[in-house]
Parts: structure tokens; sequence; C-alpha cells
């Protein structure tokens, strides 16, 4: 009886390896207060000093899974950098595009539509604010 109670209690050992997990899950609550305090508290992150982005061109923020373009002079937009195609990550901005490694699309920077496929479908559009000169996700 004392090794099917154990047998039981190894099978509460895998529920136990669950109780552990949660031991550090309660350290979690720490480790996520820290983000958003890091990101002021809003669940806003800011990407990039304004001047970061080049007219008719952006930049790729691959952590955020966002690209940020300044189409014309002040004007920011923000995508997601997945391509609609494949599901790879854009790689850069360049030419007035939003440019695709995998099988070559191509999304505008003004507002994410298909300039070149295979991809059919445009890149989403994220929210962002410009704040003192920053430009804000979320």
């Amino acid at each position: 009886m004392a090794a099917v109670l154990t047998a039981c209690a190894g099978g509460g050992d895998s529920a136990s390896q669950e109780t552990p997990a949660a031991s550090p899950a309660s350290s979690a609550p720490q480790t996520a207060a820290s983000p958003p305090a890091e990101q002021g508290g809003s669940g806003a992150k800011v990407l990039a000093k304004t001047a970061d982005i080049p007219e008719g061109g952006g930049k790729v923020f691959k952590a955020e899974k966002v690209v940020v373009t300044q189409p014309k002079p002040g004007e920011f937009k923000a995508f997601t950098s997945v391509c609609t195609h494949r599901g790879c990550d854009v790689s850069d901005v360049s030419g007035g595009t939003i440019n695709c490694p995998c099988h070559g699309s191509r999304f505008n920077v003004a507002d994410g539509s298909v300039a070149r496929g295979p991809a059919a479908r445009p890149l989403a559009e994220k929210a962002i604010t410009v704040e003192e000169g920053s430009i804000v996700l979320g």
C-alpha cells in the first residue's frame, strides 16, 4: 500500500511539479510588474525618437514585432513586422517599401499595402503616438 501511496505521491509530484512552477510564478508577478514600470506603467512603450526614423523610410523593431515608418516629414505609421505571406519577419525599410527577405514581398511605407507579392494582404496597422519627440507603441 505504501507503494501505491508513493505512486500516487509520484502522480502528485507531477502536480507538485506544477506547484514549484507556481512558486516561480509567484515570483513572476514581481517580474511581470517590472516591465510595465519600464513601459511607464500604462502598457505603452517608447520605441524610438522621431529623429531615428528616416523620412521615406523606417525602422524594424524585432522584439516588439513592429515596423515604424515616416512616409512624409512628421508623419509616422506603424505596422506589424510579420509578413502576411508566410509569417516571416520583415527585415528592413528602403526604397519606399517594407521588405520581407523570405519570398520578396514588399509593402508600402505609407499604408502597409502590398507593393509586390507574393503576399496578398497588407500589413496590419499598429497604434502609435508621438509624444515629445518620441514614438510610443500602445
